[in-house]
């Protein structure tokens, strides 16, 4: 037999200032690096890898001080967002036939 919990969270007002600032970051960060990786195929026809985005994160870090007020985990786990999304593109790229499917990466509004 399966139980479930059914929680409801009620952040104080510092916790939601600290959950909204981490989607901001999150979303900055999955936005900033799908742009690199558009330029960076654009004109030189490569890509990046997500250690090679990852590191680029930690320069980012240390330019951008806000960046900093979050968790880290939660800025490494937009990458890997982005780096799924581009595998699940080109998965599905190569096995359909038909143009409707998987889209390309797309950025992230508010």
């Amino acid at each position: 037999m399966q139980r479930a919990f059914k929680v409801t969270l009620i952040p104080n007002h510092n916790q939601q200032v600290l959950i909204n600032k981490t989607i901001g970051c999150a979303r900055y960060v999955y936005n900033r690096f799908l742009a690199l990786k558009q330029e960076l195929y654009a004109t030189e026809q490569k890509t990046l890898n997500y250690n090679a985005c990852s590191q680029q994160l930690t320069i980012l870090k240390k330019e951008i001080e806000w960046l900093k007020e979050v968790d880290k985990f939660a800025l490494q786990n937009s990458l890997k967002n982005l780096e799924t999304a581009y595998k699940n593109f080109f998965t599905d790229l190569k096995k359909s036939k038909n143009k409707k499917g998987v889209g390309f990466p797309r950025f992230k509004k508010n």
